[in-house]
């Protein structure tokens, strides 16, 4: 029985990094259908339709959704349209891969996942670094010889260039989800402090945060949206064990990305990206291919992802604290509640 799929959306993330993967699953699954694709341009829709092998293209998301009945939907559109489209589609009864982050807040993540909670609709959010090979590898490494609480510190450091947009938190959000997933733990607590850079645009500025993971450990990081250098980097302490992780993104100098593993000044591992990857294709080494493909496989498998709207309910909230320029964030005795103090330090 084939399986159907329909993507909306098709701005530059959608064709830099899902429109590859898309192609690339359909052709190692050839049961499988790009039915259609959607973009308010009609020239932008037809123009991706062409490019990946959909079948048709259309400028409405809902007729083309009526007509075509698609298996799966991806939704990749600007982010103030990601909630209100998200819980739609799901109200439709359509499995749904979002782009993160799923909600601007806490508010809007809720009405998505009471969406997909009312129909019981599979749903997926578009955490690439959760699916990164060697984030992965690593997160997959510290599970399977290690308990959480063994884990020391995490750092993460985002470093972009002449990123001067207003609301750097939908970026920075990466870091926080790639941090909280590495850990295992959600956060306990996190202070924040913003060193504002104002003669560079409203809104800008570089962002520290100090963390306490519920499982103890502790995490630092740094997002600096107007550096000198493109880099993701990550570090993780343990006892007599380091992991230094180099994270391929678009105009990084660190591609295809870098793993290695010091055992007391000892190096006990070294991989590159491409020793897990069958090509140097940033759609892949970045972990597109890898979430589109583990949501497909997932749905069609009759199952639902596990990492889903709820499992991104603590990053958005974080997340939303940068947004507001807020001091601290404590969890609270529920998962997806937050107290948050509005005292900036």
């Amino acid at each position: 029985m084939g399986f159907r799929i329909c993507a909306i959306g098709g701005g530059w993330m959608a064709t830099q990094g899902h429109g590859p993967a898309y192609r690339r699953y359909v052709r190692e699954n050839p049961e499988v259908e790009l039915a259609a694709c959607c973009d308010i341009n009609e020239e932008t829709a037809w123009e991706y339709q062409k490019k990946f092998g959909f079948s048709m293209y259309d400028t409405d998301i809902f007729a083309m959704l009526d007509r075509e009945k698609p298996d799966a939907v991806c939704l990749t559109v600007p982010v103030h349209l990601t909630a209100p489209l998200a819980v739609r589609i799901m109200e439709a009864g359509y499995p749904l891969m979002m782009e993160k982050p799923p909600g601007l807040d806490s508010r809007e993540t809720q009405s998505i996942l009471s969406a997909a909670e009312k129909g019981d609709i599979p749903n997926q959010v578009a955490f690439n670094r959760r699916f990164t090979p060697l984030i992965r590898k690593l997160r997959e490494e510290l599970a399977a010889n290690y308990h959480e609480e063994d884990i020391q510190c995490i750092q993460y450091f985002m470093y972009r260039t002449g990123r001067t947009d207003e609301d750097f938190s939908t970026t920075a959000i990466h870091g926080i989800d790639a941090a909280r997933y590495l850990a295992g733990s959600d956060y306990e607590s996190v202070r924040f402090q913003y060193q504002e850079l104002p003669r560079l645009g409203k809104g800008v500025a570089n962002i520290y945060m100090e963390c306490v993971f519920a499982s103890g450990a502790a995490a630092q990081l740094s997002f600096c949206p107007v550096a000198g250098v493109t880099a993701e980097r990550a570090v993780v302490h343990l006892h007599d064990h380091t992991y230094f992780l180099n994270v391929p993104v678009w105009g990084c100098m660190d591609s295809p990305g870098r793993l290695l593993h010091v055992e007391k000044n000892k190096t006990v591992s070294d991989l590159s990206g491409l020793d897990l990857c069958s090509s140097q294709e940033m759609y892949e080494t970045n972990g597109f291919y890898g979430e589109d493909a583990s949501f497909f496989d997932t749905i069609r498998a009759g199952k639902k992802p596990v990492d889903d709207v709820k499992s991104a309910l603590q990053s958005v909230e974080v997340a939303a604290c940068i947004r507001k320029r807020q001091g601290e964030y404590k969890r609270g005795p529920l998962l997806g509640f937050a107290w948050i103090s509005y005292i900036n330090w």
